[in-house]
């Protein structure tokens, strides 16, 4: 088929969070929460990404902001006749969301008006936080920065409250809520897919900006603005293991901490529930891998306590250090360096990792990094200690592919994944001095 007759579906899908004509009234011009294309769409047009049959196609799904309810329109210039090579846009949509969405524009907006009054977030309230509203940058009452500030006052028209709740199958009418949101799971994480809704099990975190209306400081609406999907497993002999299994924050929130603020509280919500003995990842992609790291970084550098432990005498003064091969002068420092080392106490270690129910490998990972902050580069000794601790992790971790390498293959292999973790370290310290 002619390439004219092709579409980019990743184009031609356009998503929006649409809000009522009292909630748009307190955005700034900066804020746009409609017209955005989603960063996949293989899982439901194929692997190609491409739709046949169509010039000129837009298809417009649309979700009121809160409620996720849905509006879905199919548009084009020109149209093949039907056959087997015309791809039926809707009907193959139509197999990822739920029935009941409206294809009249009348009817979806008098549903987003009637949605604003009344919706209320799923689930139990576990986290919140605040930002100054993007209109206040503007009248140079605060700089932007990205950051969050609880010294906020969130009673003022220039402050935005964000709220984070809990959910399971069993919150009143979350289920059918799941149903209109997982379709952002396709859209955004390569290789998502539906879990199992059969699965009882299933914990949901679930993230929310709540915004105060212009005409009626005491009413407010929220506002959808990601989530994340957890899945318990046993862990002996009486816990539970909680695995992150999707973790999502639409286009409009991205790359303003929203993601660090919904991970911190699903830390915290793993670390104030006893039965709950340590959070795991499932297959993390490269950016929600820096921003676990950056995360975790932090909380460590923020324990006082764990850093006394840890550091002893020196400082981590988080500042970024180049990694020096051994020299042949110089004998370095002897100075009890504290229980970080190198080389790590490791019961130390593991009570540590245990406590902040922190997954073993990366734990380690966290370590090595506390430990190259304030290695010294000119200290021999250190750096041997140092690059064998690192070393017999990877080994461990690699074993069965090092293990079928003859020795000096193994060797080679084996500093050459090192110098990489080691420069890994390096940029993932800069995220967080």
């Amino acid at each position: 088929m002619a390439t004219e007759w092709a579409a980019d579906a990743n184009e031609a899908l356009t998503l929006s969070l649409v809000r009522s004509a009292k909630d748009k009234e307190a955005l700034s011009r900066e804020e746009n929460y409609e017209g955005f294309n989603p960063t996949f769409t293989y899982p439901i047009y194929g692997e190609e990404e491409k739709i046949y049959g169509y010039k000129d196609l837009l298809i417009d799904l649309r979700f009121a902001s809160g409620s996720l309810a849905q509006y879905l329109s199919v548009s084009y210039s020109e149209k093949l006749p039907s056959t087997s090579t015309v791809d039926d846009v809707e009907a193959i949509l139509q197999n990822f969301i739920p029935e009941g969405y409206d294809t009249d524009e009348t009817t979806f907006l008098q549903r987003v008006e009637e949605d604003a009054n009344t919706f209320r977030p799923p689930g139990q309230l576990i986290h919140s936080y605040t930002r100054a509203a993007p209109n206040s940058f503007s009248k140079g009452k605060r700089k932007r920065d990205g950051g969050t500030s609880q010294a906020l006052d969130p009673g003022s028209n220039d402050v935005i409250e964000y709220e984070v709740y809990h959910a399971t199958w069993d919150s009143p009418g979350f289920r059918e809520y799941h149903r209109r949101m997982q379709l952002f799971i396709l859209l955004y994480i390569e290789g998502g897919s539906y879990i199992n809704a059969d699965e009882d099990t299933w914990e949901f975190v679930l993230l929310y900006e709540k915004r105060k209306r212009k005409d009626d400081s005491h009413a407010v609406a929220y506002h959808f603005i990601g989530y994340s999907s957890l899945y318990p497993f046993y862990y002996f002999p009486e816990n539970v293991r909680m695995r992150l299994s999707q973790f999502v924050i639409l286009t409009p929130y991205q790359r303003h901490a929203h993601g660090s603020e919904l991970y911190k509280a699903i830390y915290n919500y793993i670390l104030k529930s006893p039965n709950i003995a340590e959070l795991t990842v499932e297959d993390p992609a490269e950016a929600f891998e820096d921003l676990r790291d950056k995360n975790d970084l932090q909380l460590l550098l923020s324990d006082e306590r764990f850093l006394e432990e840890g550091v002893g005498k020196k400082p981590i003064d988080g500042k970024k250090r180049k990694v020096v091969k051994e020299s042949s002068t110089g004998d370095g420092d002897n100075d009890n360096d504290g229980k970080l080392g190198p080389p790590v106490d490791r019961a130390w270690r593991e009570k540590w990792r245990r406590d902040l129910k922190i997954a073993a490998r990366q734990f380690h990972r966290l370590i090595e990094m506390l430990i190259l902050l304030k290695l010294e580069p000119t200290d021999r000794a250190k750096l041997k200690a140092y690059r064998l601790q690192v070393k017999e992790r990877l080994y461990r971790f690699n074993f069965e592919v090092l293990a079928q390498m003859e020795q000096d293959e193994r060797y080679e292999k084996l500093e050459e994944t090192f110098q990489s973790v080691i420069e890994d370290y390096h940029r993932i310290l800069q995220l967080v001095s």
